[in-house]
């Protein structure tokens, strides 16, 4: 597998910075600017463009747009073709459909063949709201990082999704790229450039560091605050790409915490709470706590108040906190 460069200056990135917006609509946009920038960049869709923002592209490159109906394996498959005659291929559906009925397909066809596919799924998570379990990715980082040569990748804002979108159309290799339905608030600094691989510390706590991805770095951030506030020193760090795994970071963040937190909109089994606890477990024990959706379904309803009945916001991240201390 190639390692990404660094990122290539587009100005147009900026535009993305410190705006409040859903990273659907933010991959979208750039995806329709890459489109022309590199001829070779063809895009696929299972009848959901309107949703995934793929629409952007559709509109502009009519000739490098593929609908290939409700017919997600399919569409991976022929996204592997594409790929093996040397196009740049962006599958996008629902989480729930691009990880689940397509996941052999994943497997067999791009995975086993190191093709270069990149399959950026939206609306994962539980903040997918009204649509409830059927449509609530919650297992979709489990199952993509489990296949062999899979990069998984989920950004915490708009700023970050397009910086992703722009390392990814380069990096050679198989991508999962997780987006969400809600519109999420900006959170990375001006000066942030995204590696494929490379965690973002936003500070380094003496205490307790809190790894966070996605939607519950935000989450994650307020709750620093007020921890800070009442003397716990903590850090948070952007745990962007699941795997591979920054290792050193993990690592260097272990050695200076009395307890690391992991913060994920995903089940706590097999997540991102999964990745650094098996790491850690055998390179250096230390004690855990792991912030995500118990071993359940979703549940339709508003997605703000879905994130306050499963756990994922930063009075939960606090309590869990203190209860740790108080022992």
């Amino acid at each position: 597998m190639e390692k990404t460069e660094s990122i290539t200056e587009i100005a147009e990135i900026e535009e993305f910075y410190g705006k409040d917006m859903a990273t659907r609509d933010a991959y979208g946009m750039i995806l329709a600017q890459l489109g022309s920038k590199n001829p070779n960049i063809v895009v696929l869709d299972a009848d959901l463009s309107c949703s995934t923002k793929t629409v952007l592209f559709a509109k502009q490159f009519p000739q490098r747009f593929f609908n290939m109906g409700v017919a997600e394996q399919d569409m991976i498959g022929f996204a592997t073709g594409l790929a093996l005659t040397g196009k740049i291929p962006f599958a996008s559906t629902f989480a729930i459909f691009a990880s689940g009925r397509a996941w052999e397909q994943v497997r067999q066809s791009v995975c086993y063949s190191k093709a270069n596919v990149k399959i950026v799924a939206t609306h994962g998570g539980i903040t997918v709201g009204e649509d409830g379990a059927t449509h609530q990715a919650l297992e979709d980082i489990a199952l993509m990082r489990v296949i062999p040569d899979m990069t998984v990748i989920v950004p915490a804002d708009a700023y970050e999704t397009a910086q992703c979108v722009v390392e990814v159309a380069k990096y050679q290799g198989p991508v999962y790229v997780r987006l969400g339905r809600a519109k999420v608030p900006a959170v990375m600094p001006k000066d942030y450039k995204f590696q494929i691989g490379k965690a973002y510390i936003f500070r380094l706590g003496k205490d307790v560091n809190i790894i966070a991805t996605g939607i519950m770095v935000y989450e994650s951030l307020r709750a620093s605050e007020e921890l800070n506030n009442e003397g716990i020193d903590t850090g948070v760090i952007n745990l962007s790409t699941i795997k591979p795994l920054d290792v050193e970071t993990i690592l260097s963040v272990a050695k200076n915490s009395k307890l690391i937190i992991t913060a994920e909109e995903h089940s706590v089994i097999g997540g991102l709470g999964s990745a650094v606890a098996e790491f850690l477990s055998e390179e250096y024990p230390i004690p855990i706590k792991k912030i995500g959706v118990k071993d359940c379904f979703g549940c339709s309803g508003d997605y703000k108040e879905l994130l306050r009945f499963y756990g994922l916001t930063k009075e939960n991240i606090i309590n869990t906190v203190r209860e740790f201390f108080k022992k």
